[in-house]
């Protein structure tokens, strides 16, 4: 037994779990391209050989770093439509969703950029957007058909990414008109253009 306190090994039972947070951090600063091992272990304050002992790779980190945002965006997402009771009730929980920005802060929609375009690349990561998109469904499923489900899954991603550039925000009033547009049976047929 070594006699050097420094070499004695301590438990850190958190460790793996800190490297995936800083993962993300090192994501929303640098991006996917710019995410090393060096960048993350820093980022952790972790040796560099916790990276490998941790992870299979980048790719390995990579995907259970976006998999922890998806669940989180997906739960903040769901928990919020969870407390409406009937249709109208999760109608004002959309509008709450998309106008308080509960999808969309700024950090997640960045993340959200990063990870669309890495599955994009790397297409055995689009199972967790699926899950996601899945999750999301579901839980407007209890409220509205799938086909409208689709709709206001893509509506309420849609106005995150447009509302983060887009300099004339819609208030809650202009928000709440275009999710009842969604939710309206058109009962004249469709429009004629």
């Amino acid at each position: 037994m070594s006699s050097n306190p420094s070499a004695i090994r301590r438990p850190d039972p958190d460790r793996k779990q800190r490297i995936i947070n800083a993962a993300v951090d090192v994501i929303v600063e640098y991006g996917v391209q710019g995410t090393t091992h060096r960048r993350v272990a820093k980022a952790a304050g972790v040796p560099l050989g916790s990276m490998t002992y941790h992870f299979n790779g980048m790719d390995d980190l990579l995907h259970l770093a976006f998999t922890q945002v998806a669940h989180a965006s997906s739960a903040a997402f769901v928990g919020r439509l969870a407390e409406a009771g009937n249709r109208e009730e999760a109608i004002q929980a959309l509008v709450d969703i998309i106008a308080g920005n509960i999808w969309s802060t700024p950090r997640t929609l960045l993340l959200s950029y990063e990870l669309y375009a890495f599955a994009a690349r790397k297409p055995e990561l689009a199972a967790i957007m699926r899950d996601w998109m899945q999750a999301s469904r579901e839980a407007l499923g209890r409220f509205f058909d799938p086909l409208t489900c689709r709709a206001l899954d893509a509506l309420v991603e849609g106005m995150g990414i447009h509302g983060s550039v887009d300099p004339a925000k819609l208030d809650r009033g202009q928000i709440e008109d275009i999710i009842r547009r969604l939710c309206t049976p058109q009962l004249n047929g469709p429009a004629v253009i």
